[in-house]
C-alpha cells in the first residue's frame, strides 16, 4: 500500500511553525509521517531566548505535533534540555515526535525502511564508529557500518554523495556549496534508495532520478533513486523547502530504466577496477570486437554459445560497463562515446570533440530483426530519432559536416549496434564516403553495394552491411542507405567501417581501437564536451 510522505530542510528553531504548517497539509493529504531531514534546532550562535523558550514547551509536550515526525541530527549541536529527554525517552522527544539517531536503520509502521545517517563527517574521529549519538558528527566507520543494511527506501543524509551531479542537466547554483562526501556516495551505491534526501541552505536541488545496474539481488531489475536537497524553511530565495511522495515499498523495481532518468552517477570503490583491467572491460569494445569475444583462442571444434546479457558489454544490466562514456538514455535505446574513438578531439576542428558514437538498443539481440516487433519498431524508430538529433547538432555548429552511420547486422555477434561519425561535407559531395566503401568491398572481392533502405531489418534473409550517408545540404532525417548482404561463405570483416573511414580520413595509425587509448579524465572531458553541444538537441531529456 502507498503511503504519503512529507519531508523538510533546515528548520532551525522555528518548529512551531513548520509544525503548524504540517498540519495544516496532513488535513489534506494524510501523511503517513513527515521527515525533518535538516537542523531541526536553531544553530547556538543565533539561538535567542525566544527559541531557548520555544525549545523547553517542545520537551514539555506544549507545542502541537501533529502527527508522527521524524527529525535527523543537522550539523547544529541539539540543545541540552533536549539531549536530556533523548537520554530518557528511547528517542521519543514528545508525543508524536522522534529522533533518527546519528547511525540509524528503522522500519516504520508501513514497512518502510529509512537509513539515516546524521552531523558532518569529522575525519579526525579514528577509534572506529563515533561512541556518543548526539554530537552532530560522524566518522567513516558509522557510514560504512550503514552498508549493512543492505538495502534501504529512503536515506537521510546531513552532506551530499560525493558526484551527484555528475551527469545531471538540472542547473544549482547555490550561494553556498553543500558538503558531499564519498562515503556517502559509497552507501548510496550499497543501499541502492528509492528516496535520498539532504539539506542544501537556502537552495533547493532535485537531480534526475538515476538508476543502478541490475544485480543478482535485484532480480535483474533497475532499483531508481530520486536524490532530493531540501531548502532551509523561510529561505530568502523562496525555495522549496518541503517535498512530498508517495511510496509504496513493496513495489518492484522496474524492468528497465526510467524515461529521463541517468545512469547512477556515483561508484563505491569496493567495485571499482585498475586501469588496465578497466580498459580490457570498457563498455566500447570498438565495431564487434567485444565483450562476446572474450577469447579468440578457442580449442577446436569448442562452441562460444550465446552470450548472457549480464556479461555483454553493450547492456545496461553488465556492472562493468563503463558508465561515463554514456550520454543520452532513451526509452528503447541509449547513447555513447566510442571506447578508443577513431576521430580525436582535434580531427574536426568545428566540434572540438571526437563525436565517433555508438546508439545501442536495449534489447540483447545481435540484429534489430531478432526483436519481437514492438519493440523492434520503437527501437528502430528511436536509433533514427538519434541520428536525426545528431545531424541537426552538426548543422548548429562551426564546419560544414556530413554524417556516415554504419550497422553490421550479423546473427553471430552478440548485441546489435549503429555506429556514428562526422564527416566533411566535400567529401560526401564529391561521392568520396560512397566510393570509399564500394572501392574497399570490391578489394576484398565481396558483393556489391545496393542502394536501398531496408529499414529495421526485418525482412531480410541474409546477414548484411548497411551504411546510411547524410548531406548537410539535405534534411537531417534524409540519409542514402546503402547495404551490402553476405552469407558465410564470406568472412566479413567486423571492422570494415571502420577501416574504410579510417582511410578516407587519413587516420590510417587508427583502424584498429586498441591503439586509440585515452585515460578516463580525457574520455569524460571529451563526453562534458559533446554532451554540452547535444543538451539542446537531446529529445530524451524533454
Amino acid at each position: 500500500m502507498s503511503s504519503k510522505i512529507a519531508v523538510v530542510g533546515d528548520v532551525n528553531g522555528q518548529f512551531a511553525a513548520v509544525f503548524s504548517k504540517l498540519a495544516a497539509l496532513h488535513a489534506k493529504n494524510n501523511f503517513a509521517f513527515a521527515i525533518v531531514a535538516g537542523n531541526l534546532f536553531a544553530a547556538p550562535s543565533d539561538a535567542t531566548e525566544d527559541d531557548d523558550a520555544s525549545v523547553q514547551s517542545l520537551v514539555g509536550g506544549r507545542i502541537d505535533v501533529p502527527f508522527t515526525i521524524y527529525f535527523a541530527l543537522g550539523s547544529n549541536p541539539l540543545p541540552q534540555p533536549v539531549i536530556q529527554k533523548l537520554e530518557s525517552s528511547d528517542d521519543e522527544l514528545c508525543h508524536n515526535l522522534y529522533f533518527l539517531g546519528k547511525r540509524t536503520t528503522m522500519k516504520t509502521a508501513e514497512g518502510i525502511r529509512i537509513v539515516a545517517l546524521g552531523g558532518q563527517l569529522d575525519p579526525n574521529i579514528i577509534a572506529g564508529q563515533s561512541k556518543d549519538k548526539y554530537p552532530p558528527f560522524y566518522s567513516e566507520t558509522d557510514a560504512k557500518v550503514l552498508r549493512g543494511a543492505s538495502t534501504a527506501d529512503i536515506l537521510v543524509t546531513g552532506e551530499w554523495p560525493e558526484g551527484v551531479r555528475s551527469r545531471s542537466r538540472v542547473a544549482f547554483e547555490p550561494d553556498v556549496q553543500p558538503r558531499s562526501q564519498q562515503c556517502i556516495a559509497d552507501l548510496d551505491a550499497v543501499l541502492k534508495p528509492r528516496y535520498h534526501i539532504s539539506t542544501s541552505g537556502a537552495s533547493f536541488y532535485e537531480r534526475e532520478p538515476f538508476f543502478h545496474m541490475p544485480t543478482e539481488d535485484t532480480d535483474g531489475l533497475y532499483p531508481v533513486t530520486r536524490f532530493i536537497s531540501l531548502a532551509a524553511y523561510g529561505n530568502p530565495n523562496k525555495q522549496k523547502w518541503i517535498y512530498a511522495f508517495s511510496l509504496d515499498p513493496n513495489t518492484s523495481h522496474p524492468v528497465s530504466p526510467p524515461s529521463g532518468s541517468t545512469i547512477c552517477p556515483l561508484t563505491h570503490p569496493d567495485k571499482k577496477r585498475s586501469a588496465p583491467e578497466q580498459r580490457e572491460t570498457a563498455l566500447v569494445y570498438d565495431q564487434g570486437r567485444r565483450g562476446g569475444h572474450r577469447s579468440n583462442k578457442r580449442r577446436k571444434g569448442e562452441s562460444r554459445g550465446p552470450l548472457a546479457s549480464s556479461e555483454c558489454f553493450f547492456c545496461l544490466s553488465n556492472e562493468n560497463i563503463a558508465t561515463h562514456l554514456v550520454t543520452s538514455i532513451g526509452e528503447n535505446a541509449y547513447m555513447t562515446t566510442a571506447k578508443g574513438s577513431l576521430s580525436t578531439s582535434q580531427t574536426f576542428p568545428g566540434l572540438g570533440f571526437p563525436c565517433h558514437l555508438l546508439i545501442i538498443p536495449f534489447s540483447h539481440q545481435p540484429t534489430l530483426a531478432a526483436i519481437e516487433e514492438e519493440e523492434r519498431k520503437a527501437t528502430y524508430a528511436e536509433m533514427q530519432k538519434y541520428t536525426t538529433s545528431l545531424n541537426k547538432m552538426l548543422k548548429s555548429l562551426p564546419g560544414e559536416y556530413g554524417s556516415v552511420t554504419w550497422e553490421v547486422s550479423k546473427s553471430s555477434l552478440p548485441h546489435t549496434h549503429w555506429q556514428y561519425l562526422p564527416i566533411p561535407a566535400d567529401l560526401i559531395r564529391k561521392g568520396l564516403v560512397e566510393a570509399a566503401f564500394k572501392a574497399l568491398a570490391e578489394n576484398y572481392h565481396w558483393p556489391a553495394f545496393t542502394k536501398e533502405d531496408v529499414q529495421d531489418g526485418f525482412e531480410e534473409t541474409s546477414d548484411f552491411f548497411r551504411v546510411l550517408i547524410w548531406d548537410p545540404d539535405h534534411d537531417a532525417e534524409k540519409q542514402t542507405s546503402f547495404i551490402l548482404r553476405f552469407d558465410e561463405k564470406i568472412r566479413f570483416r567486423p571492422q570494415f567501417g571502420r577501416e574504410v573511414l579510417a582511410r578516407l580520413l587519413q587516420l590510417d595509425d587508427r583502424i584498429d581501437w586498441r591503439d586509440c587509448g585515452q585515460t578516463q579524465e580525457e574520455e569524460e572531458k571529451d563526453v562534458e564536451n559533446f554532451k554540452n553541444s547535444f543538451k539542446d538537441f537531446d529529445f530524451t531529456a524533454e
